[in-house]
């Protein structure tokens, strides 16, 4: 690359590290945040900001339990007497004490219709825009999957796999902003919150050579922030999930360890590029299978081990994701850890587009970082 292009991509790069929240974005504070928020537009032809609803996921939950035996959203009334001390989650009033207490032992919890269905109808049409090349937004990373031979890579849904990096679309990253999210969000990492990764993953059905497993891994390994206590993940089924189509699987309790050295599997017909897995887990621990309906809504800690199994359906399977940090993290240099190889794949990776040879891998992420609530501080 000539120096003048890198230079102008560098100061691009740290240009970013000022980027203020923009005027679409919504940011109700707590009471006592600083007032003068913007106020979100909508973008034609999808639904004004849904209502809470009686019994849903936009309101602090209910008494009962899903299928993976996390307590739902759907009668329980907030906590108003907390312990003292909570390791993983915040004292806003938000979650019951059940719920604090799952998400403290688990490492996960699951809100039951959190994103209405006419949000899910706009983030898929705007998926479906990026697969037609109608919409390319800078940054955006496509991935197909190892079982697609490469006569067959036309930009298509069928084709695309996954979609990571979608900051710059406005569409898909009004899910990052939606107030419900950003609700629970602040129960986990504080007020002040930047998105740090996003994707819409399209799970296809499995060509008979199980690539479309994801191998059992903790997000952590992927990050080059910390502290790992203050990150958080909203993952939304964009439809129904169950086994057969490839839903989530979690160990529980797994987010109160340490971070585990990651590699490719050894699986036989092939693993997708970046699906990195944990070496040396537990075999005998029970995963718990994350039955989910459109609209619901994991929260995870990046620690939590959890993968998912080959999409045995005939039809795609859709969901969309952002990683969450507190704007108080701040990044590290994994040289010399368990990471460094996997920063070397990422900057290879990055390399192919011709516009990120002189950055690593702490400009990258800075790069694609947007602040959605509160202040910007370190990230």
């Amino acid at each position: 690359m000539e120096k003048g292009r890198g230079d102008h991509r560098l100061s691009v790069v740290l240009g970013h590290l000022n980027h203020r929240m923009p005027l679409d974005v919504v940011s109700p504070g707590p009471p006592g945040a600083r007032e003068g928020r913007e106020v979100a537009s909508r973008p034609p032809g999808c639904s004004p900001l849904p209502l809470p609803r009686a019994g849903s996921g936009a309101l602090a939950a209910p008494a009962g339990a899903g299928d993976d035996g996390s307590p739902t959203s759907e009668a329980m009334s907030p906590a108003t007497i907390q312990p003292k001390q909570f390791q993983y989650t915040q004292d806003n009033n938000v979650l019951s004490l059940e719920q604090r207490r799952f998400y403290e032992d688990n490492g996960f919890l699951v809100i039951k219709n959190l994103v209405s269905d006419a949000d899910i109808a706009c983030f898929r049409n705007a998926f479906e825009r990026i697969c037609r090349s109608e919409a390319k937004p800078p940054g955006l990373m496509i991935m197909r999957d190892v079982a697609i031979k490469k006569s067959e890579y036309n930009l298509s849904e069928k084709t695309v796999t996954k979609i990571q990096n979608f900051q710059e679309d406005k569409e898909l990253f009004r899910y990052c902003t939606l107030p419900e999210i950003l609700k629970y969000v602040e129960c986990f990492i504080g007020p002040n919150i930047m998105a740090m990764h996003t994707m819409v993953i399209n799970k296809p059905p499995d060509a008979g050579r199980k690539t479309s497993r994801h191998p059992l891994h903790q997000d952590l390994h992927y990050f080059p922030f910390r502290p790992s206590d203050y990150i958080v993940c909203a993952w939304t089924a964009m439809e129904h999930m169950d086994r057969n189509n490839g839903c989530l699987a979690v160990l529980p309790g797994t987010h109160k360890g340490t971070l585990k050295p990651h590699d490719y599997p050894q699986w036989e017909k092939g693993v997708n590029i970046l699906f990195h897995g944990i070496q040396d887990y537990d075999k005998n621990s029970e995963l718990k299978h994350l039955v989910m309906e459109k609209g619901d809504t994991v929260f995870f800690h990046p620690l939590l081990i959890h993968g998912s199994g080959s999409n045995q359906t005939k039809g795609f399977r859709k969901a969309i994701s952002c990683h969450f940090a507190a704007a108080s993290c701040h990044y590290i240099d994994v040289k010399g850890t368990t990471q460094e190889k996997l920063e070397k794949e990422v900057l290879k990776v990055a390399s192919r587009n011709n516009e990120m040879d002189l950055l690593n891998l702490k400009d990258i992420w800075q790069f694609q970082a947007r602040l959605v609530k509160g202040e910007r501080i370190n990230l």
